[in-house]
This record gives C-alpha cells, structure tokens and sequence, in this order.
C-alpha cells in the first residue's frame, strides 16, 4: 500500500462530535440567560402601546364632549358625566396642556377602566390612572358683528381646543416614558 494515506492520516477538517454539543450547550446557556428579558422587554412595549392607544382615545373623547359645547358656553361643567349644566369652564379660554400644573376647571381624572372620578378643587382623586387636561385659546380676529357671541369688540371667532391624556405610571410600572397623547381642534363660531 505505498502512495496511499490512510483514513486518519493527513489533516483533520470540522468539528468533532465533543466539540459541536459543547458549542451547543454554551448557546443554550446564553440563550436562556437572554430570554427573559426578551419577554420581559415584549411585555413593557406591548404594555406601553396599550396605555398609549387608551389615553389617545381618552383625550380624543373629552375633545368631542369640549366640540360638542356651543361656541359661547362658558359654564358647562364638563368634569361631570353627563355634563352639568353650570360650575364649569364650558368653552372659556383658559387652561393649559402641562400635566405638572393643571388647572382648576380644565382637568378631570379616569380611572383604570376609564370611568370618570370626581376631584375638589381640581386635587386628584385617590386612585385615578389617567389625567386630561385641555386649554381653550381664542385665535384670530374677526369683525365682532359676524360673530355675535358677545358684545366685546374683542371677541374672537375662532378657538383652539387642545386636550392632553396622560398614564399615572409608566408601562409596568417601570422606569420608561409616560404614555401621553395630544389632540387638537379648532371651533368656529357659530359651529
């Protein structure tokens, strides 16, 4: 048997059969190491998109409400469901869109599942989840006799409704960002 090589003879190519299960066992180890916080991370985006698209469809629900009012109410209490008739703000300009600091008429609280919950004075009620508040701002100048609202000469025909739905807490109550969500609109009078 001269000029022929053997089978185990010359170079050795591949992976042994010991060599492969190690590697697999070391990519089982990280593998199981990196999952939970795969799940982990799922649930907090999931979670988040939830509270987003709940406190979009919060601040677009007081925005309709707010539309709903006609142009020259300045008393619809709309903190209150169904709306009162007086003690409130109606469409007065005032408010603003900064949950830090809201004010007093221009806010309302929801609970978990959306319901509303009564505040004093504007303070937060225990257990409320979702804070909205809005702000009412005349914009433009028209001729006060083609928008007979008021007797001012000032009077504006046009207002620019802006509603702000924030979450308590953030997703998981972890330390991301606050789900928050704008909307806003214009009213012209007399529509």
């Amino acid at each position: 048997m001269t000029g022929t090589k053997g089978i185990f003879t010359g170079s050795q190519e591949g992976f042994s059969l010991v060599e492969t299960m190690v590697a697999l066992c070391l990519l089982l180890v990280v593998t199981a190491g990196v999952l939970p916080l795969s799940v982990i991370a799922f649930r907090i985006s999931e979670n988040h998109g939830h509270l987003l698209a709940r406190s979009t469809e919060y601040a677009q629900d007081k925005l309709e409400q707010l539309m709903a009012l006609s142009y020259g109410d300045v008393v619809t209490d709309t903190r209150t469901f169904p709306a009162g008739a007086t003690g409130g703000t109606g469409l007065a300009p005032g408010g603003t869109t900064n949950t830090a600091t809201p004010v007093n008429g221009y806010v309302d609280y929801l609970t978990m599942e959306g319901g509303l919950l009564a505040s004093v004075n504007g303070a937060p009620p225990a257990g409320w989840y979702y804070q909205r508040v809005w702000s009412i701002e005349e914009v433009g100048a028209a001729d006060p006799g083609s928008c007979p609202v008021s007797a001012s000469a000032a009077q504006k025909c046009l207002k620019r409704i802006t509603v702000t739905a924030t979450v308590r807490l953030p997703a998981q109550g972890g330390n991301g960002v606050v789900p928050s969500s704008t909307v806003t609109a214009l009213k012209s009078y007399p529509f």
